[in-house]
C-alpha cells in the first residue's frame, strides 16, 4: 500500500476539506471565511447585549445572547473544517519538508499580529479611561487583584510550561510524556476558564460590578472576555491536537500543528500577564 493510499484506507479519516464544500473558489478553502464570520458574530452579539441592557433597551435582551451562541456554533464548525483542511487532509501523504509547512507557520505569525492589534485597541481604550478621574465618576470598583486572579495566573503560566515540555518531549519521540504534557495543559486551561467564570459570578452577583455599569466595566469585561474567548479557542485547538496525538499522528519529524498551537497558547499567556499588570493591578493604583 502506498503512502497516499494509507492516508484514506488504513486510517479512514473523514476529510471535510474543499471537496466537501460548495464549489466556486477553485482550490481556495471556505473554512477561514466561515470561522471569521463566527468570530465577528462574537462582537455583534456583545454589542447587542449591551444595547439590550442599557437605560433604553434598543433591542430585546435575549437577542445578544442568541447571536453569541449561534456565532459560537458557526465559529467552532469553521474551526473544525479549517484545522482538517490545513493540517489533516494531506497529513499521511505529504512530505515533512514541503514548503507549505513554512507557509502555515508564517500564517500563524500573521494571525497573531492581527490579534496584537485587536488587543491593543482595547488597551488604548482603557488608557484613555485611566488618565481621567479615577475611579471614574460614579463608579465603585471592587477589589480586582484578589487570590483568584493570582491563582488563575499561576495556572495559565504553568500550562505554558507543560505545553513547552510536551513539545520538547515530542521532538525526542517520547510519546507518553508528550501526551502527559498535552493532557496537563488542557486540564490547566479548562480550570483557568472555570476560574474566570467564577470570577465573573463573584463580581456580578456579589459585587454588583456588571457589564453595563460604567466605562471601566466595559473595558474590563471587554478585554478579559476577549481573552477568555481566546483561551477557550486555544483549549479547543489543544483538544484537537490531543485527540490526534492519541492516534499517533505526531512524531519528531511531524509536529507542525503542535508548533502553531503552541505559538497561539503562549501568546494568550503573555496577553494575560499584560492584563493582570495593566488592568487588574493598574486599576488598584490611585494617582
Amino acid at each position: 500500500m502506498t503512502v497516499t493510499d494509507d492516508s484514506t484506507e488504513e486510517h479512514g479519516h473523514h476529510l471535510p476539506a474543499v471537496e466537501d464544500w460548495p464549489k466556486g473558489f477553485g482550490e481556495a478553502s471556505w473554512w477561514p471565511f466561515i470561522t471569521a464570520v463566527g468570530g465577528a458574530g462574537f462582537y455583534i452579539g456583545a454589542a447587542l447585549f449591551v444595547l439590550g441592557h442599557g437605560g433604553t433597551n434598543i433591542v430585546g435582551p435575549t437577542i445578544g445572547p442568541a447571536v453569541f451562541i449561534g456565532s459560537t456554533a458557526i465559529f467552532l464548525a469553521g474551526l473544525y473544517g479549517w484545522v482538517y483542511h490545513a493540517f489533516v487532509k494531506h497529513f499521511w501523504s505529504r512530505d515533512t519538508r514541503e514548503k507549505g509547512i513554512n507557509a502555515l507557520r508564517w500564517g500563524m505569525v500573521a494571525f497573531l499580529g492581527s490579534e496584537i492589534a485587536t488587543f491593543s485597541a482595547g488597551f488604548v481604550y482603557f488608557f484613555f479611561i485611566r488618565v481621567g478621574a479615577w475611579p471614574p465618576t460614579g463608579d465603585e470598583l471592587p477589589h480586582l487583584l484578589g487570590d483568584l486572579v493570582l491563582i488563575n495566573t499561576a495556572l495559565l503560566v504553568a500550562s505554558s510550561i507543560t505545553l513547552h515540555w510536551a513539545h520538547v518531549e515530542l521532538r525526542k519521540n517520547n510519546r507518553s510524556r508528550f501526551l502527559a504534557g498535552l493532557g496537563a495543559t488542557l486540564l490547566l486551561g479548562a480550570v483557568f476558564i472555570g476560574g474566570q467564570v467564577l470570577e465573573y459570578y463573584e463580581f456580578i452577583v456579589h459585587e454588583g460590578f456588571t457589564f453595563t455599569g460604567g466605562v471601566f466595566n466595559s473595558a474590563f469585561y471587554g478585554l478579559t472576555g476577549l481573552h477568555g474567548l481566546h483561551v477557550t479557542m486555544g483549549a479547543v485547538l489543544i483538544g484537537i491536537v490531543f485527540i490526534r496525538a492519541l492516534y499517533g499522528q505526531y512524531s519528531a519529524d511531524r509536529h507542525l500543528s503542535v508548533t502553531t498551537v503552541s505559538m497561539y497558547w503562549h501568546f494568550v499567556d503573555v496577553v494575560w500577564i499584560f492584563l493582570v499588570v495593566v488592568l487588574y493591578a493598574g486599576a488598584e493604583i490611585k494617582f
